[in-house]
């Protein structure tokens, strides 16, 4: 099992100059990175996956950006351009050694609204139709899909672990298996560790996200439930932390982020390494210092050093009708 770091906490877009991230992520502790591809033309996966090798980091996840034209549900035109889309990451996933691509790799995220069961049903087979050519695509890359079901606010097509695994099963390729996160699964699922469970073998990646989308384990969740549930169905692969701050200023409008969630925007990353650390038993193999404190939760906590200056935000995606707001993971 390996910790990782989603870069959207720091820059947006994540082009080939944001590398310069990470030797920092490194010298946390962080195993890998989580990168969110906006653009295909944003990086050039040889300096990039150069520059993770020289800092001893691997990139252990690529991030489907589902914005406005990309949707397996919507137009022919949105199909082809959200195949082409996936496709394109595939292979730049491919080149940076990367084993998987994920989040909501069905839909443009932001469209909601209430559907009647034969139009569900049209945009299921629709997505599932799509998916099956994708995943035969990224087999023959190496490549797995991880899909993720996203709370209501941000689509209505995939919600719960129970919706996400009747879509992997209805693509049926060895490739494809399910993404949960713990912010989408605290609004959706009556219980996260036995919504795990039921995900079993079928779960290939996973996110520890704070229920406020700050400090994963400063938070009113149960942490203790959720690793055991991990650990009894066999879990190994990245526990990654994605959040978002007002420091990106677009990514904070996507996510829908108005106020401060920490004093600072580094403890998310480096209070929530030594938070999992603690909750999985494992040993940080080079951490930063720390104080222990309680949390209302009844979760141990620690305090982060001061943090340096942030990186300076950037343009995220447009927005478009075919989307009600931004893109949000």
């Amino acid at each position: 099992m390996r910790f990782g770091i989603n870069s959207f906490l720091f820059t947006s877009p994540f082009t080939t100059d944001s590398v310069k991230l990470f030797k920092k992520f490194k010298d946390w502790g962080f195993d890998t990175v989580e990168i969110p591809i906006e653009d295909p033309s944003h990086i050039d996966p040889a300096k990039v996956k150069a520059a993770a090798d020289k800092a001893g980091l691997a990139i252990g996840s690529v991030c489907a950006c589902m914005g406005p034209g990309r949707d397996f549900r919507g137009s022919e035109a949105d199909q082809k351009t959200g195949m082409e889309y996936c496709k394109a990451i595939i292979d730049q996933a491919a080149a940076l050694g990367c084993p998987r691509i994920i989040g909501p790799v069905y839909s443009v995220v932001g469209l909601i609204g209430a559907h009647e069961e034969d139009e569900k049903k049209q945009q299921f087979d629709l997505v599932v139709k799509n998916l099956k050519p994708l995943a035969a695509y990224a087999a023959g890359k190496g490549v797995e899909i991880c899909i993720e079901p996203l709370n209501r606010f941000e689509t209505d097509f995939l919600n719960t672990v129970d919706q996400g695994l009747k879509l992997v099963k209805a693509v049926g390729a060895k490739n494809v298996k399910l993404h949960l996160d713990t912010f989408h699964m605290n609004i959706e699922e009556k219980n996260q560790p036995e919504a795990i469970r039921r995900a079993g073998k079928l779960l290939g990646h996973f996110h520890a996200c704070g229920t406020d989308r700050g400090v994963p384990g400063n938070d009113s969740l149960q942490w203790k439930p959720i690793v055991q549930a991990l650990k009894d169905v066999g879990y190994d692969q990245d526990i990654v932390i994605e959040s978002f701050t007002t420091d990106v200023k677009v990514i904070a409008r996507a996510a829908a982020i108005w106020r401060k969630i920490e004093p600072r925007r580094d403890d998310i990353a480096v209070v929530g390494l030594a938070n999992l650390h603690r909750f999985f038993g494992r040993k940080p193999a080079k951490a930063a210092k720390a104080a222990p404190k309680a949390a209302l939760n009844g979760n141990k906590t620690v305090a982060a050093p001061k943090s340096g200056k942030a990186p300076a935000p950037s343009p995220f995606a447009k927005t478009g009708k075919a989307a009600k707001k931004p893109i949000a993971l």
